[in-house]
């Protein structure tokens, strides 16, 4: 073996070490120049490519709960129908923005191209409905009555169709049973806009672009509980639509259902009974102009007087509420919003507003009370009440000498709330009130509720008007200009009298203006709900509720229920002896009171029935307008229907075949309970099976049309 000297060996180890650093060192040049290459020569195209990379969302729409009523009958629900959408960004991609592609499309569906067009137009302030008030990057649905050769159709012949598409889609249904259209409490939806999305973004449950929310109603209420949540993929993908990565993924929720206490026959019964009390109105002349009444709108409420619970509710003019699924069309908006249609989404029974006449003479009776006077003096019920000059009259002038206040409520005698409320006024001072004046008929109003809303679980609800000073000066302050000028000019009509009148003292509380509010009439404003919310609490000895519809909610897998309990609101501001004495006055009303005449061989021993009457007077060629109050031991019914005559006369009959329907009274007075639509009013929630659904005790003999006893 030949021996290689140590220094020759350490060269070698040298220089291999100079040639892998040079190789190293050429390494990293070499990738350090292909760096500066790809990110300063080419940066701007790779950030261009990178750029058109993007997050894609795939939204699962989450189902919608289920409303039902006290039966667990459905009365708002879900069906899968093929509902044909448009995307506005594809169509704003074609020549002419997409109007050949809803012009052919019109054409298949066999609708106007006009309410096509109207659906995919974007809404602001210059665009009549109907339009899309919702986000302008969501697929707008055209229609959800599309057959399944149209959506083949559709689908096959995508090129001439782009951005349009038809899918199966689980859509709102309303199924009216019985009947019962309910249209008014239940709501309706509508598409969220951009700024609600941007608004809940900081919510548990933000909006997505494509959620459908309640607009109005219990769908608007309970919006929260019944949307669920839909389920949202995300995915990378590239500029030519190919995914790159699932970035996150979170299932769909379905919505909670929601449990009221609508009874659907009942309700169905109600419907129909205001509507033939409508219509028989129509039929009716004036007594005094001898012209037809108008009876142009109407309203009935029944309550559960223990809980405050809605048990039926209806408001006419009504309309179907499933002509706002998939899409309404221009005729359609019209007939909902035209001046001739007379608002029929308005609900009267909690936005209607008027002087509910003398079914206000509950509450100025326990206002004389609490003022010191008393329930068993003799008070004098003359044909007339003159002040100033100006005469206030008793209806159709009737008079019959010294009463009681409870027989004032019999007779629904005006003189004698006259008298008392003009007593009252001058114990205040009169026009030069004192400094606290004790106010008992404005206060008592306010205490039974009165000129604030009762707070029931449906949105828009109007307050009501109490008259009381406040509002006197404020009502003076906005409108002495208005009046001033009026009173300076020439004319000398009867609006120009007025002007004069309340231009230097409008501000003034008025003997006349406390006369008008001691029976229901002049500025007061009652609603048909806070009228049943105060006779309910008589019935049950002076506990006002909040009023409610929702009774529960149920998670979507029955295992979670969320009772709704009943509210107090307050107390009635009358003792136990005024609040028996309003009993026994309301009951002589209808056995021989002012409602007599109406329900004669009533099963009064068995079913104790109550009853206020009341006609409110109208303005210029405005006709009465009808108000009948009444309750059982268990429920409170009013109906009110605009320029309708009495009371009693225009009511009555129909209010009765509410009850015989709830109690199973025959014509002849009998009862039977086998057909009573509610025998027991301690109901119970509806039942859970054991997979969590909830099952709907249907009645399959019911027939609304049975129940109807037209008098």
């Amino acid at each position: 073996m030949t021996n290689i000297p140590e220094t020759g060996r350490t060269s070698r180890i040298t220089i291999r070490l100079i040639v892998i650093q040079i190789l190293v060192f050429s390494l990293l040049l070499t990738l350090g120049g292909r760096l500066w290459y790809l990110q300063i020569r080419q940066g701007d195209e790779f950030a261009e490519a990178a750029a058109g990379n993007h997050v894609q969302q795939v939204v699962q729409p989450a189902v919608r709960g289920a409303i039902l009523d006290a039966n667990g009958v459905p009365i708002a629900d879900n069906e899968t129908r093929l509902v044909v959408s448009a995307d506005r960004t594809e169509l704003l991609r074609q020549s002419d923005d997409g109007e050949a592609v809803l012009a052919d499309l019109a054409e298949l569906l066999g609708m106007r191209v006009e309410d096509v067009t109207n659906q995919v137009r974007l809404c602001d302030a210059e665009t009549p409905q109907p339009c899309w008030n919702g986000s302008p990057y969501q697929p707008i649905p055209i229609t959800d009555e599309a057959t399944t050769q149209q959506a083949l159709q559709i689908r096959e012949r995508a090129e001439d169709f782009p951005g349009i598409t038809a899918e199966p889609t689980a859509v709102r249904r309303y199924p009216s049973p019985y009947g019962a259209n309910t249209a008014q409490v239940l709501g309706y939806l509508g598409p969220v806009t951009d700024q609600e999305v941007a608004d809940s973004e900081d919510t548990d449950n933000p909006l997505l672009r494509s959620d459908q929310i309640g607009r109005s109603g219990l769908e608007s209420t309970y919006d929260g509980y019944l949307r669920g949540q839909a389920g949202v993929t995300e995915y990378e993908v590239d500029k030519f639509g190919r995914v790159l990565d699932e970035s996150q993924s979170e299932a769909a929720e379905a919505g909670s259902n929601v449990i009221t206490s609508i009874d659907s026959r009942v309700q169905a019964v109600v419907e129909q009974e205001l509507l033939a009390a409508i219509e028989t109105a129509r039929g009716t002349p004036d007594p005094v102009t001898g012209r037809d009444y108008e009876a142009d709108s109407g309203a009935a409420v029944v309550l559960d007087n223990d809980t405050g619970q809605v048990v039926a509710m209806a408001s006419a003019p009504d309309y179907d509420p499933n002509v706002w699924v998939g899409g309404i069309s221009s005729s359609e908006y019209a007939g909902l919003t035209d001046e001739d249609a007379n608002n029929p989404l308005l609900n009267r029974a909690i936005q209607g507003q008027g002087p509910p006449g003398s079914t206000f003479k509950v509450i100025s009776s326990t206002a004389a009370v609490n003022a010191g006077f008393d329930w068993d003096g003799s008070y004098n019920c003359s044909s007339s009440y003159n002040i100033g000059g100006q005469s206030f009259d008793n209806f159709e002038s009737s008079a019959y000498g010294p009463i009681s206040l409870g027989q004032a409520i019999e007779v629904s005698c005006n003189t004698v709330f006259f008298g008392l409320a003009h007593q009252m006024w001058q114990d205040d001072g009169g026009t030069d009130p004192v400094e606290n004046p004790d106010d008992w008929l404005f206060n008592t109003a306010h205490d039974f509720g009165l000129g604030s809303p009762t707070g029931i679980d449906l949105p828009d609800e109007a307050a009501g008007r109490v008259p009381d000073r406040e509002w006197k000066h404020d009502y003076w302050e906005a409108n002495e200009e208005t009046w001033c000028e009026l009173a300076e000019s020439d004319r000398d009509d009867y609006e120009a009298q007025v002007a004069r009148e309340n231009c230097t003292e409008g501000m003034n509380m008025r003997a006349g203006d406390m006369l008008n509010f001691s029976i229901g009439q002049g500025d007061v404003l009652v609603t048909p709900i806070q009228l049943a919310s105060i006779y309910a609490a008589i019935s049950n000895g002076g506990t006002l509720y909040e009023p409610s519809v929702g009774m529960a909610v149920v998670s979507p897998d029955g295992r979670h229920v969320e009772e709704i309990e009943p509210t107090v609101a307050g107390q009635l501001p009358a003792n136990d002896a005024t609040i028996a004495d309003l009993q026994d006055a309301t009951e002589s009303v209808v056995t021989t009171g002012s409602a007599a005449w109406r329900f004669g061989g009533w099963p009064q021993d068995e079913i104790p029935l109550h009853a206020k009457t009341g006609t409110a007077e109208g303005y210029g060629d405005q006709q009465t307008d009808s108000w009948l109050a009444t309750y059982t031991d268990d429920y409170t019914i009013v109906m009110t229907i605009s320029q309708a005559g009495t009371g009693s006369g225009a009511s009555g009959p129909f209010v009765r075949n509410i009850y015989e329907a709830i109690y199973g009274v025959g014509e002849d007075g009998s009862i039977n309970e086998d057909v009573a639509l509610i025998p027991d009013p301690d109901r119970e929630l509806p039942e859970i099976d054991e997979n969590g659904s909830i099952v709907a005790d249907r009645d399959p003999d019911f027939d609304v049309s049975r129940t109807s006893g037209t008098q």
